[in-house]
């Protein structure tokens, strides 16, 4: 077999660099397609002088033409995190409809697979704990964070009847909170807004009381996690996340220890629809595909930290 090549949507943002970087040690080749709203040129700087990886700035909406073989196409390319949804709403909509169709409608083209990264904000402020791939969610259509919720949800809906109706071989993995090295510093989500504000000598900033809670994964074991889906014959989603659960009142005092910083903590109003409660169940990524997380938290932050350290010492 000759070598094989995946499309990467999304490839410039923090889980799609990542993924390249996987793709090219397994020996594929790789195009990375990203408009650059949210992603970043930087998280793709050391794949400058490699052969095997080739870039084009678009966006995905727009029909993709590629020349030549493609075996793998892979969806990452929507904004993630609240700041970046809410500030481009219609972009997230559009990139979870037009986007997605765009990159399934690729993937019939070349009879390549294709794998949609969802989100465990399908499940939206859950009434079911820990969040099975069966449970149907509790999602606000009508909230602000309604633009990516539903947007996520329609991409699922739409991959899964290319699966029925036109017979393209998909994958559907839900991500739950996911973090390490190439998260912005402005990102907005827990993890690199509360260690910028420990290494800037900020207060951190905790929403409602600290009681709400997220389960984290390291960026190694989510790679990990889809790499495996994609070579997998799992048509359903499948859960992708790290089961150890924590406040995030428990995670602002973890970052004070990884940091050494005795940052003060303040408290500010919980923003609409926040989730409360937030735990993957990967009983399914488990049994199907013989993968669990291999980074415990304490391992992943020891790596995360000194990342952050370095960005903002180079000026963000």
């Amino acid at each position: 077999m000759g070598e094989r090549r995946a499309v990467i949507l999304g490839a410039a943002g923090f889980i799609g660099s990542h993924l390249a970087d996987r793709f090219l040690a397994e020996g594929w080749s790789v195009l990375g397609v990203d408009n650059l709203i949210t992603g970043t040129r930087r998280n793709l700087e050391h794949l400058a002088r490699e052969a095997r990886f080739d870039f084009l700035e678009q966006d995905v909406c727009l029909p993709l033409e590629v020349a030549g073989p493609v075996d793998a196409v892979l969806d990452f390319a929507s904004p993630a995190s609240p700041i970046d949804y809410l500030a481009h709403p219609f972009e997230t909509m559009h990139v979870g409809s037009l986007g997605v169709e765009s990159g399934l409608r690729l993937a019939e083209a070349k009879g390549a697979r294709f794998l949609l990264a969802s989100t465990s904000e399908v499940y939206g402020d859950p009434l079911e704990h820990p969040q099975r791939e069966s449970y149907w969610g509790n999602v606000n259509p009508i909230g602000p964070r309604a633009v990516y919720d539903e947007a996520k949800r329609f991409g699922e809906a739409i991959t899964m009847a290319y699966r029925r109706y036109r017979r393209v071989e998909t994958r559907i993995a839900r991500i739950f909170n996911t973090y390490g090295p190439r998260m912005r510093l402005d990102d907005g989500r827990v993890v690199p807004s509360l260690v910028a504000q420990a290494l800037r000598g900020e207060a951190l900033t905790v929403f409602g009381d600290g009681s709400q809670t997220r389960s984290f994964c390291f960026v190694d074991d989510n790679v990990e996690g889809m790499w495996r889906l994609l070579r997998s014959d799992v048509g359903d989603p499948v859960n992708i996340g790290n089961p150890e659960e924590m406040t995030i009142l428990r995670f602002a005092e973890a970052v004070r220890r990884h940091t050494g910083i005795a940052a003060p903590i303040v408290f500010a109003p919980l923003p609409q629809d926040d989730p409360r409660l937030r735990r993957p169940d990967v009983s399914r990524a488990r049994e199907l595909l013989g993968w669990a997380p291999a980074v415990d938290f304490e391992e992943g932050m020891r790596r995360t930290v000194p990342w952050f350290r370095a960005r903002l010492a180079a000026g963000g």
